[in-house]
């Protein structure tokens, strides 16, 4: 897989000077509300477990709920009341896949508007730090934590630096700006008071810019929203005209294009992390953000010397670190820099005005699924429906760009001014939420199942037991038309091997950490619980069975797989040791009965993991789920080792959980 992307440096249509200009309109359509979710139908089969190893991502919200959520917590076991309401409405396969994040500004950052995004489908609160002081966003992400004390929710954090890119100022305090056709606007390195700021002037904060900048060049705000042309140069003051008219908002990004190619030379000395910046992830490591998402990323080494820094600050922080693809730079190194990162997000709006518009449809593609291959989340932002900004109601563009970002199967989708200065942010989130559980639904329907095969899903990583684990889980539950996959993780690493194969069904994923359950949030397909468990696979299997059917969210013939990285119990077999060969392992599943089912599932479980595992699979010669079991007869995992017969894993897995849901 190369490591780097191609594309043209030649000038997009709508960045030319001889391309017609239109005025700009936003066509209205009158939709009806909501196609309200059709009820799935239940699946009563044969109960199955398959023991394993698998890591999870996020949390599900609601469609429905129009209350407060509240928190439900009985047993150890946490879950928000809408999550659990909606289960039970609507049942597993109702679930939303794609994950929701969205930007918290003036418009959204009180309590209750941080309770109604909740409630709505946020699962990730995004704060970006070009706005609003230390104190405000301070104030707002502990707003964003009560929530989740008091109602049980897992809303995670993500802070976004500012990067080192020119920008405008804050327009002195003003919401937004209006630049008319051919009007004359001055871009300054001068700062001055809000009372004493000439009209149409705009401070900008790279002070080489006067410099940089020559006669004739053109100057794209917020990646070609308004255009201007530069006319004259007066000492630190820049002049330019209007060309395209449109909306200017504050600290709007700013690029360079001269003879028809964007000027990177501006910026090339820049650093990526700047000193505001390492001030703004001081106080994210010491608020205890969920994610950090860096800004104009250029290499792999920044996202490394992040990592690092967090660590040495933070020992044992689970801070995520997602890049931000959104220049030529991040495209030369694509591949080193996402696998450095914890995910990354594909920031259109940016990434537009440094390459011809018509090629950001096909970076996005490539971005989201070289993450999935290298098992990385992925978010697809900018610009989704950026009419919502003044209007209620989508474009049918916008509606289509969506559900291509959807089909795709990207694990989230942003907003970005839509929710946190736009006029109808709930309504842009139910949009969001709609069209997902929609074209999810028609996928399911039509079969349009992900067919990828996860050989080739996994082709960049290297091999490793938990990832045949879950490979194979993932496939014997679409087969199997399981219900949905229970993953009990400590880390999150199994859960998220999980959803890389984006199984038909939700993934449950059972955590003991708060703060990975919020991590998992982001995550397609996860839908995180907080339970406290034990080491005993069987306890946690019991325990969180009866806790979910006392409580409705599963019923009696569900069709459940059940993946752990749990550690079980190594006295569970007499005489057993971590040198335990591959004849031992072997002849004790043979001597074994196949209706001794506590007995068998302590045996196949110690034989699934650790270094007896290793030892297995190193000698195995075919691991197979698509072919009939040479034993029974039947489809499924079966183990072929050198000098043996076949092992089958039939009996193990039908009889044990046979006795948990009936």
């Amino acid at each position: 897989m190369s490591g780097s992307f191609r594309f043209s440096s030649s000038l997009s249509p709508v960045q030319s000077r001889d391309f017609p200009k239109m005025s700009f309109f936003n066509p209205r359509i009158q939709v009806p509300n909501p196609a309200p979710l059709l009820k799935p139908t239940k699946t009563a089969n044969t109960k199955v477990v398959l023991p394993g190893i698998v890591r999870v991502a996020a949390s599900e919200m609601p469609v429905t709920a129009g209350k407060s959520a509240a928190m439900a917590e009985s047993g150890g076991l946490q879950v928000d009341l809408v999550t659990e309401a909606d289960l039970k409405e609507n049942g597993f396969r109702s679930t939303r896949r794609t994950k929701i994040v969205c930007t918290i500004g003036p418009r959204t950052c009180e309590f209750e508007e941080i309770e109604a995004l909740a409630v709505g489908g946020m699962n990730v609160a995004r704060f970006n730090m070009c706005h609003g002081t230390l104190e405000w966003h301070r104030d707002v992400i502990r707003r964003v934590r009560q929530l989740n004390e008091e109602k049980g929710f897992a809303v995670a954090v993500m802070m976004d630096t500012e990067g080192s890119e020119i920008h405008m100022d804050d327009l002195n305090g003003a919401e937004s700006a209006k630049a008319e056709d051919g009007e004359i606007w001055t871009f300054t390195v001068r700062a001055f008071d809000p009372s004493s700021c000439p009209e149409r002037t705009i401070t900008v904060n790279y002070d080489g810019f006067a410099e940089d900048v020559k006669i004739g060049d053109e100057l794209l705000v917020d990646g070609g929203m308004v255009r201007f042309v530069v006319t004259e140069k007066i000492g630190p003051d820049v002049i330019c005209q209007c060309t395209d008219p449109g909306l200017l908002l504050p600290r709007a990004n700013l690029t360079f294009w001269r003879n028809e190619s964007l000027v990177q030379e501006r910026n090339a000395m820049l650093p990526t992390i700047s000193s505001k910046d390492w001030l703004d992830i001081d106080f994210g490591i010491a608020e205890g953000v969920d994610f950090i998402a860096v800004s104009f990323v250029k290499s792999a080494e920044v996202i490394k010397t992040l990592k690092s820094y967090i660590t040495a600050r933070s020992p044992g922080s689970k801070i995520a670190v997602i890049a931000k693809i959104e220049s030529i730079d991040s495209l030369i190194n694509l591949e080193e820099i996402i696998k450095a990162s914890d995910g990354a997000m594909v920031a259109r709006g940016d990434l537009g005005a440094q390459i011809p518009i018509e090629q950001v449809p096909s970076v996005q593609k490539k971005v989201v699924q070289l993450c999935r291959q290298l098992n990385k989340p992925v978010i697809v932002a900018s610009q989704l429906l950026e009419s919502m900004i003044e209007y209620p109601i989508p474009t049918r563009a916008e509606v289509a760009d969506v559900s291509e970002a959807i089909g795709q199967q990207a694990d989230a989708l942003m907003l970005s001014s839509e929710s946190a200065m736009g006029q109808y942010p709930e309504k842009a989130l139910a949009v969001l939420r709609s069209v997902s559980l929609r074209i999810e639904k028609w996928r399911r329907e039509e079969k349009h199942l992900d067919t990828t095969d996860p050989s080739v899903v996994s082709s960049s990583t290297p091999p490793s037991i938990s990832e045949e684990i879950c490979n194979t889980a993932s496939q014997m539950a679409n087969k199997l038309k399981a219900d949905a996959i229970f993953v009990y993780t400590k880390t999150g690493q199994t859960a998220s091997l999980l959803s890389r194969n984006r199984p038909d069904c939700p993934i449950f994923a059972f955590t003991p950490s708060t703060s990975i359950r919020r991590c998992l949030n982001l995550q397609w397909g996860l839908i995180p619980f907080r339970l406290d468990f034990s080491d005993e696979v069987e306890s946690n299997l019991n325990r969180t069975f009866s806790l979910l059917k006392a409580r409705g969210m599963i019923n009696s013939g569900d069709l459940i797989i059940v993946v752990s990285d749990v550690l079980q119990s190594i006295q569970a077999i007499k005489n057993a040791d971590h040198s335990f060969s591959i004849e031992s392992a072997y002849k004790a599943m043979q001597a074994s009965s196949w209706e001794s089912c506590s007995p068998l599932w302590s045996r196949v479980w110690l034989v699934l993991k650790g270094r007896i595992m290793t030892n297995l699979m190193r000698s195995t010669r075919s691991l197979s789920d698509d072919a009939s079991c040479p034993v029974c007869g039947s489809v499924h995992m079966t183990f072929a080792i050198s000098g043996y017969s076949p092992i089958c894993l039939a009996p193990f897995s039908l009889k044990i959980l046979s006795t948990r849901l009936d």
